[in-house]
C-alpha cells in the first residue's frame, strides 16, 4: 500500500518494508526464552503501526496467545489488519483507534505490554509509561524497544569516511539541534533509549533489564538480501521525496528553529544534507554503496 506525499500517515517514511529486517529471528527468539514470553497470552502492542513488531513476536508467544494493538492513525489500523490477514495470523492479531497516553482497557488485563519506536515520538513519555504500566497484571512485562538515533550520524559508509571533520560535525551538530527542538515542540526524543531504564524505574517496575538488538542495516553491493534490497528501496525514496532522515523540509525547519537553530543558516546546511542523501542515492543506484550499517537499538524490559 502506497500514500500520497501530502496526506501520509505519521512514519510513512518509516512504516515500510525495511521494518520486517530490523530484528534477526534467533535473537529474538534468545530474547523471548530470556524473558519467558512464552507464558504470554493476552499482549498490547501500543502505537502498532502496520502491526510489524507484534507479528514478530507472536510466535515466541504462547500458541494460544492473542494480540490487540493500538494506534492513532486508521490507516494503519486498517494496514495492520490487512498485514495479519495477508500472514494468517489475523484470528490472533486485532487492531483498532487508540492513544498510548489514554489506552482504552480496563486496569491489569495484559501479560504483556510492548512497543517499538513509539516512546521517541510522544511528548511525555513518563506519563505513557505509567499507562502501560497501568494495564499490566501484577508480574507482567513491559518490554519496549527505542533507539538513540543521533549515534547514527557517526556511523560511516564508503561516501563519508573521508569526509572532513568540520563537515561531519556539522551534520552531528545539525541533527542534534532538529532532535532537540522535536522535543521542544512535544513531539518526542528520537534518542529517549538511553534514559528509559531511569524512566521505568521511576514507574515503579522492578527487574528492569536492557539489552542491545543485534541486527545492523549493513549495505553490501549487490545488495541481493531481501533485507538490503528493502533498505536501499526505501534509500532511494526518500532521496526521490527530498527527504533526510525521514524529514521533509519543512519538518527539519520546525524542529531545527526550535532546537535554537538561526533561521538564516537552515537553508544551507539543509541543502548539503540533501546534497548527501542523493549521493548516497547515487552510490547506491551504481552498487557502489557499502557500510557496516550499525546503530543502537535498546530493547529494555521491566516487570510490575
Amino acid at each position: 500500500m502506497t500514500f500520497d506525499a501530502f496526506t501520509a500517515p505519521h512514519s510513512a517514511a518509516y512504516i515500510n518494508a525495511q521494518r520486517d529486517f530490523w530484528w534477526n529471528s534467533d535473537y529474538l527468539k534468545l530474547l523471548a526464552a530470556r524473558l519467558h514470553l512464552d507464558r504470554v497470552r493476552c499482549a498490547l502492542d501500543v502505537g502498532a503501526g502496520a502491526g510489524h513488531w507484534g507479528a514478530l513476536l507472536l510466535p515466541m508467544l504462547a500458541t494460544e496467545a492473542r494480540i490487540l494493538g493500538v494506534e492513532r492513525d486508521p490507516r494503519w489500523v486498517e494496514r495492520a489488519c490487512e498485514r495479519a490477514a495477508e500472514l494468517g495470523i489475523g484470528e490472533r492479531c486485532e487492531y483498532g483507534q487508540g492513544l498510548a497516553e489514554s489506552l482504552p482497557f480496563e486496569d491489569e488485563a495484559f501479560d504483556l505490554v510492548t512497543c517499538q519506536t513509539v516512546l521517541i515520538h510522544v511528548a511525555d513519555v513518563a506519563a505513557v509509561v505509567a499507562e502501560m504500566r497501568r494495564v499490566l497484571r501484577p508480574g507482567g512485562l513491559l518490554l519496549v524497544a527505542e533507539p538513540n538515533n543521533i549515534a547514527g550520524m557517526l556511523v560511516a559508509n564508503s561516501t563519508t569516511r573521508d569526509q572532513p571533520t568540520d563537515q561531519l560535525v556539522e551534520k552531528v551538530a545539525f541533527a542534534l539541534t532538529c532532535e532537540r527542538g522535536k522535543a521542544a515542540l512535544g513531539e518526542g526524543d528520537n534518542s529517549v533509549g538511553d534514559l528509559l531504564p531511569g524512566y521505568f524505574a521511576d514507574a515503579g517496575l522492578v527487574d528492569i533489564q536492557t539489552f542491545l538488538n543485534d541486527k545492523t542495516l549493513a549495505l553490501v553491493p549487490p545488495y541481493v538480501t531481501p533485507a538490503q534490497q528493502a533498505l536501499k528501496a526505501a534509500m532511494l525514496e526518500d532521496a526521490a521525496e527530498g527527504l533526510w532522515v525521514g524529514w521533509s523540509p519543512d519538518e527539519a525547519k520546525r524542529y531545527y528553529l526550535a532546537g535554537g537553530g538561526v533561521e538564516a543558516d537552515f537553508e544551507p546546511q539543509w541543502q548539503r544534507r540533501l546534497q548527501e542523501t542523493h549521493e548516497l542515492a547515487r552510490q547506491l543506484s551504481r552498487n557502489q554503496l557499502d557500510t557496516a550499517g550499525g546503530g543502537i537499538q535498546y530493547v529494555v524490559s521491566g516487570r510490575r
